[in-house]
């Protein structure tokens, strides 16, 4: 069977219907329906069951997921194999979100990278959508995200809770949205929260999908948003930016996302790297928060 085929049933399982789903895959509608015909016809079922508000997988659908799921990563990992760097004796890829990457992954890599000395690393930045493709593609060995999906196969485990607070170059700023103020989309559920703080919150002149483009236009041209506390303690620490009181305040969890088969000789450093960082940012974080009390 064609692993392409395959790829396009999976993101339409990831997507929930076949428009989103072209939009990942970079192709038209009417070639991801082409394909899911071609996969249907091959396969003598039908895997979609298609209404007005997306798709559904049929029962024969479910059960082809499971058989999709491991095609795909079977020729992905052929692919690693195949592809692992010279000297080493595995390849590990993983995927992040950008604010993810700052502060935490990056400090992550180097105490990776010593403790499996045999293992080459490749990382990538990117939004939930395509790090849950990734994973279900088995592009990616490990997801690290805020928002994961729930999807057979993989095991998510919740790392740290991100305190996001709202920051300005203003110490004056009332603590709502208004003129200056970058909104930051951290994903559906600080955009349902947000929404229920500040009802009458309609848009913002700037908004941004990563955290560090409107960080950046915040410290070089004014203004405020809200980031998480672990990226802006260096300018908080430095009188660049105020968290702005009386505003309120939202926690956003990040996961690790990871086969539940998977290689463990090959991931579990990376997996105990992460959960330990993890552990000191939430140390860190509780003992902040007491300091804070005391004062």
């Amino acid at each position: 069977m064609d692993t392409e085929l395959a790829r396009t049933f999976l993101a339409v399982v990831s997507a929930g219907n076949f428009v989103t789903a072209a939009d990942r895959l970079h192709v038209t509608q009417s070639t991801v329906s082409a394909r899911i015909q071609t996969l249907e016809s091959t396969l003598g079922c039908t895997l979609f069951v298609r209404n007005k508000g997306g798709t559904r997988l049929t029962p024969a659908g479910r059960h082809f997921q499971k058989h999709a799921s491991t095609l795909v990563r079977t020729v992905e990992q052929a692919r690693h194999d195949v592809g692992v760097v010279k000297g080493y004796r595995a390849s590990l890829t993983i995927g992040g979100r950008f604010g993810l990457w700052e502060q935490f992954l990056l400090r992550w890599l180097p105490a990776l990278m010593e403790k499996a000395p045999d293992i080459s690393v490749r990382a990538e930045i990117g939004l939930e959508a395509e790090l849950m493709q990734g994973l279900v593609e088995g592009r990616l060995d490990i997801g690290i995200m805020y928002t994961p999906e729930s999807r057979p196969g993989l095991k998510v485990e919740l790392l740290f809770d991100e305190r996001l607070v709202l920051v300005s170059t203003d110490p004056s700023r009332k603590p709502h949205p208004g003129p200056g103020y970058v909104y930051v989309d951290w994903g559906p559920e600080f955009f349902a929260r947000h929404s229920a703080s500040f009802p009458d919150f309609f848009g913002s002149a700037l908004a941004a999908n990563i955290g560090w483009l409107g960080l950046q236009h915040v410290l070089e041209n004014g203004g405020f948003g809200y980031f998480p506390i672990r990226l802006v303690r260096p300018q908080l620490q430095s009188g660049q930016l105020t968290v702005l009181p009386g505003a309120p305040e939202f926690t956003l969890p990040a996961y690790l996302v990871y086969p539940a088969d998977a290689d463990l000789s090959v991931i579990g450093a990376a997996l105990d790297v992460i959960r330990e960082a993890a552990g000191l940012e939430r140390q860190t974080a509780a003992s902040r928060s007491r300091r804070s009390r005391r004062r």
